[in-house]
Protein backbone atom coordinates (compact mmCIF):
# COMPACT_ATOMS: atom_id res chain seq x y z
CA UNK A 1 0.00 0.00 0.00
CA UNK A 2 1.26 3.64 -0.52
CA UNK A 3 2.08 5.37 3.11
CA UNK A 4 4.08 8.24 4.32
CA UNK A 5 6.80 6.54 6.63
CA UNK A 6 9.47 8.11 8.72
CA UNK A 7 12.93 6.53 7.81
CA UNK A 8 14.86 9.26 9.78
CA UNK A 9 14.30 11.18 12.68
CA UNK A 10 16.08 14.20 10.80
CA UNK A 11 14.13 14.26 7.51
CA UNK A 12 10.59 14.61 7.10
CA UNK A 13 8.61 11.33 5.90
CA UNK A 14 8.81 10.45 2.30
CA UNK A 15 5.97 9.00 0.41
CA UNK A 16 6.83 5.09 -0.48
CA UNK A 17 5.20 1.58 -0.52
CA UNK A 18 4.87 -0.33 3.18
CA UNK A 19 3.63 -3.53 4.16
CA UNK A 20 -0.44 -3.64 4.49
CA UNK A 21 -1.06 -4.20 7.83
CA UNK A 22 -3.04 -7.52 9.11
CA UNK A 23 -5.12 -7.44 12.05
CA UNK A 24 -5.17 -9.82 14.65
CA UNK A 25 -7.12 -11.14 17.81
CA UNK A 26 -8.88 -8.00 18.86
CA UNK A 27 -7.85 -6.04 15.88
CA UNK A 28 -9.86 -4.29 12.92
CA UNK A 29 -8.62 -2.56 9.57
CA UNK A 30 -9.45 0.80 8.72
CA UNK A 31 -9.58 2.61 5.34
CA UNK A 32 -7.99 5.76 5.80
CA UNK A 33 -9.78 8.90 4.46
CA UNK A 34 -8.11 11.97 6.26
CA UNK A 35 -5.25 12.47 9.07
CA UNK A 36 -4.35 15.44 10.31
CA UNK A 37 -0.87 17.17 10.31
CA UNK A 38 -0.58 17.82 14.25
CA UNK A 39 2.48 18.96 16.40
CA UNK A 40 2.42 15.67 18.48
CA UNK A 41 2.49 14.01 14.73
CA UNK A 42 5.61 16.26 14.34
CA UNK A 43 7.38 15.62 17.56
CA UNK A 44 7.16 11.96 17.55
CA UNK A 45 8.37 11.50 13.89
CA UNK A 46 11.31 13.65 14.60
CA UNK A 47 11.53 11.37 18.00
CA UNK A 48 11.32 13.85 20.32
CA UNK A 49 8.11 13.47 21.87
CA UNK A 50 8.24 11.45 24.99
CA UNK A 51 6.07 8.23 23.43
CA UNK A 52 8.71 8.19 20.76
CA UNK A 53 9.64 4.69 20.29
CA UNK A 54 12.53 5.46 18.98
CA UNK A 55 12.38 2.63 16.36
CA UNK A 56 12.54 3.41 12.76
CA UNK A 57 10.74 2.89 10.10
CA UNK A 58 6.97 3.58 10.53
CA UNK A 59 4.32 5.64 9.34
CA UNK A 60 3.21 8.88 10.94
CA UNK A 61 -0.07 9.79 12.24
CA UNK A 62 -1.62 9.41 15.65
CA UNK A 63 -5.27 9.59 14.74
CA UNK A 64 -7.84 10.05 11.45
CA UNK A 65 -10.77 9.49 9.91
CA UNK A 66 -11.66 6.29 8.01
CA UNK A 67 -14.10 3.15 7.16
CA UNK A 68 -14.20 -0.31 8.89
CA UNK A 69 -15.08 -3.03 6.95
CA UNK A 70 -18.85 -2.76 7.31
CA UNK A 71 -18.46 0.45 5.89
CA UNK A 72 -19.07 2.33 9.31
CA UNK A 73 -17.74 5.59 8.89
CA UNK A 74 -15.26 6.64 12.12
CA UNK A 75 -13.05 8.63 14.01
CA UNK A 76 -10.06 6.96 15.55
CA UNK A 77 -6.74 6.50 17.25
CA UNK A 78 -4.29 3.89 18.43
CA UNK A 79 -3.09 2.33 15.76
CA UNK A 80 -0.98 -0.41 15.64
CA UNK A 81 3.42 0.30 15.99
CA UNK A 82 4.81 0.78 12.90
CA UNK A 83 1.35 1.80 11.69
CA UNK A 84 0.04 5.26 11.84
CA UNK A 85 -2.83 7.45 10.02
CA UNK A 86 -0.86 8.15 7.30
CA UNK A 87 -1.60 5.55 4.90
CA UNK A 88 -3.90 4.08 3.04
CA UNK A 89 -5.00 0.93 5.74
CA UNK A 90 -4.45 0.72 9.41
CA UNK A 91 -4.60 -1.57 12.10
CA UNK A 92 -6.32 -0.61 15.34
CA UNK A 93 -7.89 -1.72 18.63
CA UNK A 94 -11.13 -0.81 20.50
CA UNK A 95 -9.94 1.36 22.69
CA UNK A 96 -10.60 4.69 20.49
CA UNK A 97 -13.34 4.16 17.79
CA UNK A 98 -16.00 6.56 17.64
CA UNK A 99 -18.82 6.76 15.36
CA UNK A 100 -18.86 10.28 13.55
CA UNK A 101 -22.10 12.24 12.87
CA UNK A 102 -23.28 12.36 9.77
CA UNK A 103 -23.01 16.33 9.94
CA UNK A 104 -19.46 16.19 10.36
CA UNK A 105 -17.18 15.98 7.23
CA UNK A 106 -13.80 13.28 7.06
CA UNK A 107 -11.58 16.20 6.48
CA UNK A 108 -12.60 18.45 9.14
CA UNK A 109 -13.15 15.60 12.31
CA UNK A 110 -9.40 14.74 11.07
CA UNK A 111 -8.03 18.01 11.27
CA UNK A 112 -9.83 19.56 14.25
CA UNK A 113 -9.88 16.25 16.63
CA UNK A 114 -6.66 16.52 18.02
CA UNK A 115 -6.68 20.38 19.28
CA UNK A 116 -9.71 20.57 20.57
CA UNK A 117 -9.18 17.41 22.77
CA UNK A 118 -6.50 19.62 24.06
CA UNK A 119 -7.45 22.12 25.43
CA UNK A 120 -10.93 20.16 26.77
CA UNK A 121 -9.34 17.46 28.36
CA UNK A 122 -7.02 20.06 29.51
CA UNK A 123 -10.20 22.41 30.99
CA UNK A 124 -11.07 18.88 32.71
CA UNK A 125 -7.80 18.20 34.02
CA UNK A 126 -7.75 21.98 35.76
CA UNK A 127 -11.56 21.32 36.99
CA UNK A 128 -12.93 24.00 35.24
CA UNK A 129 -15.90 25.04 36.17
CA UNK A 130 -18.48 27.76 33.80
CA UNK A 131 -18.19 31.00 35.49
CA UNK A 132 -14.65 30.84 36.00
CA UNK A 133 -11.75 33.00 34.01
CA UNK A 134 -8.96 31.50 31.31
CA UNK A 135 -5.74 32.40 30.48
CA UNK A 136 -4.73 30.71 26.94
CA UNK A 137 -0.87 30.61 26.59
CA UNK A 138 0.14 30.50 23.08
CA UNK A 139 -3.70 31.30 21.81
CA UNK A 140 -2.53 32.31 17.81
CA UNK A 141 -1.82 28.64 16.34
CA UNK A 142 -4.54 26.43 15.48
CA UNK A 143 -4.96 24.96 18.99
CA UNK A 144 -4.65 27.72 20.63
CA UNK A 145 -7.62 29.56 18.73
CA UNK A 146 -9.97 26.58 19.16
CA UNK A 147 -8.77 26.91 22.74
CA UNK A 148 -10.41 30.42 23.22
CA UNK A 149 -13.87 29.55 21.50
CA UNK A 150 -13.86 25.99 23.63
CA UNK A 151 -13.02 27.70 26.63
CA UNK A 152 -16.47 30.15 26.30
CA UNK A 153 -18.56 27.79 24.34
CA UNK A 154 -17.53 25.83 27.83
CA UNK A 155 -18.95 28.72 29.56
CA UNK A 156 -15.62 30.69 30.36
CA UNK A 157 -16.44 33.93 32.28
CA UNK A 158 -13.99 35.50 30.73
CA UNK A 159 -10.61 34.98 28.29
CA UNK A 160 -7.49 35.93 28.45
CA UNK A 161 -5.66 35.14 25.06
CA UNK A 162 -1.35 35.64 24.71
CA UNK A 163 0.26 35.18 22.01
CA UNK A 164 2.85 37.07 19.59
CA UNK A 165 1.34 37.07 16.53
CA UNK A 166 -0.52 40.25 15.93
CA UNK A 167 -2.89 40.12 13.57
CA UNK A 168 -4.37 36.75 14.68
CA UNK A 169 -5.01 38.55 18.09
CA UNK A 170 -6.73 40.91 16.91
CA UNK A 171 -8.51 38.27 15.37
CA UNK A 172 -8.89 36.60 18.76
CA UNK A 173 -11.25 39.11 20.07
CA UNK A 174 -14.62 38.28 17.56
CA UNK A 175 -13.59 34.39 18.90
CA UNK A 176 -14.38 35.42 22.22
CA UNK A 177 -11.49 36.94 23.54
CA UNK A 178 -12.07 39.43 26.53
CA UNK A 179 -8.58 40.57 26.59
CA UNK A 180 -5.56 39.82 24.43
CA UNK A 181 -2.25 40.16 25.44
CA UNK A 182 1.33 40.47 23.19
CA UNK A 183 4.10 38.35 24.62
CA UNK A 184 6.64 40.51 22.35
CA UNK A 185 6.83 43.18 25.23
CA UNK A 186 9.73 42.98 27.17
CA UNK A 187 9.60 41.10 30.39
CA UNK A 188 8.08 43.88 33.24
CA UNK A 189 5.82 45.37 30.44
CA UNK A 190 4.52 42.14 30.13
CA UNK A 191 4.04 41.00 33.59
CA UNK A 192 2.36 44.49 34.27
CA UNK A 193 0.20 43.70 31.70
CA UNK A 194 -0.76 40.27 32.54
CA UNK A 195 -1.32 41.49 36.01
CA UNK A 196 -4.01 43.92 35.08
CA UNK A 197 -5.41 41.64 32.59
CA UNK A 198 -6.14 39.26 36.11
CA UNK A 199 -7.25 41.98 37.58
CA UNK A 200 -10.07 42.94 35.41
CA UNK A 201 -10.85 39.57 34.37
CA UNK A 202 -9.56 36.69 36.81
CA UNK A 203 -7.77 33.76 36.29
CA UNK A 204 -8.89 30.51 37.70
CA UNK A 205 -7.00 27.93 34.85
CA UNK A 206 -4.46 28.46 32.37
CA UNK A 207 -3.90 26.73 29.35
CA UNK A 208 -0.44 26.49 28.59
CA UNK A 209 0.85 25.44 24.87
CA UNK A 210 4.18 26.91 25.17
CA UNK A 211 6.21 26.27 28.13
CA UNK A 212 9.67 28.28 28.01
CA UNK A 213 9.97 31.56 28.95
CA UNK A 214 6.67 32.32 28.24
CA UNK A 215 5.26 30.07 30.80
CA UNK A 216 8.19 31.98 33.21
CA UNK A 217 6.90 35.22 32.69
CA UNK A 218 3.03 34.27 33.30
CA UNK A 219 4.25 32.52 36.42
CA UNK A 220 5.99 35.45 37.31
CA UNK A 221 2.61 37.65 36.99
CA UNK A 222 0.51 35.26 39.14
CA UNK A 223 2.87 35.64 42.14
CA UNK A 224 2.23 37.70 44.50
CA UNK A 225 5.09 40.19 46.86
CA UNK A 226 4.21 41.81 49.50
CA UNK A 227 1.30 40.15 50.58
CA UNK A 228 0.26 37.65 53.25
CA UNK A 229 -3.34 36.44 52.32
CA UNK A 230 -3.93 33.38 50.36
CA UNK A 231 -4.22 34.55 46.55
CA UNK A 232 -6.62 32.74 44.52
CA UNK A 233 -6.25 29.42 43.40
CA UNK A 234 -4.65 29.05 39.96
CA UNK A 235 -4.28 25.79 38.17
CA UNK A 236 -1.72 26.14 35.92
CA UNK A 237 -2.26 23.25 32.87
CA UNK A 238 0.90 22.25 30.84
CA UNK A 239 -0.05 21.13 27.13
CA UNK A 240 3.00 22.04 25.19
CA UNK A 241 6.53 23.27 24.78
CA UNK A 242 6.94 24.84 21.34
CA UNK A 243 8.59 27.82 23.44
CA UNK A 244 10.87 25.43 25.54
CA UNK A 245 11.13 22.11 27.15
CA UNK A 246 12.18 23.59 29.98
CA UNK A 247 11.83 25.88 32.71
CA UNK A 248 13.52 28.11 35.56
CA UNK A 249 10.96 27.80 38.88
CA UNK A 250 11.90 30.44 41.59
CA UNK A 251 10.31 28.39 45.07
CA UNK A 252 9.15 31.80 45.79
CA UNK A 253 6.80 31.21 42.71
CA UNK A 254 4.72 28.40 44.04
CA UNK A 255 4.77 29.95 48.49
CA UNK A 256 3.52 33.18 47.21
CA UNK A 257 0.61 31.99 45.15
CA UNK A 258 -2.32 29.93 45.42
CA UNK A 259 -0.78 27.76 42.42
CA UNK A 260 -1.23 24.39 41.06
CA UNK A 261 1.36 23.01 38.22
CA UNK A 262 -0.99 20.02 36.33
CA UNK A 263 0.06 18.32 33.03
CA UNK A 264 -2.24 17.14 30.06
CA UNK A 265 -1.31 14.88 27.82
CA UNK A 266 -1.41 11.30 26.81
CA UNK A 267 0.20 9.30 30.13
CA UNK A 268 -1.80 12.21 32.37
CA UNK A 269 -5.16 12.06 30.95
CA UNK A 270 -6.70 8.37 31.02
CA UNK A 271 -7.69 7.33 27.34
CA UNK A 272 -11.41 6.89 28.82
CA UNK A 273 -10.76 11.04 29.63
CA UNK A 274 -9.34 11.61 26.07
CA UNK A 275 -12.53 9.30 24.29
CA UNK A 276 -14.98 11.19 25.95
CA UNK A 277 -13.39 14.91 25.62
CA UNK A 278 -13.61 14.04 21.64
CA UNK A 279 -17.32 12.21 22.09
CA UNK A 280 -18.35 16.11 23.60
CA UNK A 281 -16.92 18.17 21.20
CA UNK A 282 -18.29 16.74 18.22
CA UNK A 283 -22.02 16.49 19.83
CA UNK A 284 -21.06 20.31 20.44
CA UNK A 285 -20.28 20.22 16.89
CA UNK A 286 -23.65 19.53 15.22
CA UNK A 287 -24.99 22.77 17.11
CA UNK A 288 -22.21 25.33 17.82
CA UNK A 289 -20.12 25.97 14.82
CA UNK A 290 -16.41 26.73 15.61
CA UNK A 291 -13.89 28.96 13.18
CA UNK A 292 -11.10 26.20 12.14
CA UNK A 293 -8.95 26.52 9.36
CA UNK A 294 -7.68 23.81 7.57
CA UNK A 295 -6.48 22.42 4.26
CA UNK A 296 -6.34 19.13 2.72
CA UNK A 297 -3.49 17.69 0.75
CA UNK A 298 -3.00 14.66 -1.23
CA UNK A 299 -0.58 12.30 1.10
CA UNK A 300 2.11 12.27 -1.88
CA UNK A 301 2.57 15.45 -1.14
CA UNK A 302 3.78 14.94 2.33
CA UNK A 303 7.49 15.77 2.02
CA UNK A 304 7.10 18.91 0.33
CA UNK A 305 4.40 20.29 2.87
CA UNK A 306 5.65 18.69 6.00
CA UNK A 307 7.27 21.56 7.36
CA UNK A 308 5.02 24.49 6.16
CA UNK A 309 5.07 26.94 8.93
CA UNK A 310 1.48 28.15 8.87
CA UNK A 311 0.35 27.35 12.57
CA UNK A 312 -2.75 29.13 11.92
CA UNK A 313 -4.32 26.15 9.36
CA UNK A 314 -4.21 22.46 10.19
CA UNK A 315 -3.01 20.67 7.22
CA UNK A 316 -5.06 17.43 6.83
CA UNK A 317 -3.49 14.82 4.55
CA UNK A 318 -5.83 12.57 2.12
CA UNK A 319 -4.39 8.95 1.02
Amino acid sequence: MNAAVVQAFDAPPVYTTFDAPIAGEGEQLVTVTAAGLHQIVKSLANGTHYMSTGKLPFIPGVDGVGRLADNTRIYFGGARFPYGTMCQQTVIGNTMVLPLPDAIEDAFAAGIANPAMSSWVALDRGRFTPGESVIILGATGTSGQLAVQIAKARGARHVIAAGRNPQALENLKSLGADRIISLTQDREALIADYRAAIAECGADVVLDYLWGSAAETTLAAITQRGVIKPGVRVRFVQIGNLAGENIALNAHTLRSSNLELIGSGFGSASLDAIRSAITDFFTLTTTHPFDFNYKTAPLSDVTALWNEKDQATRLVFQP
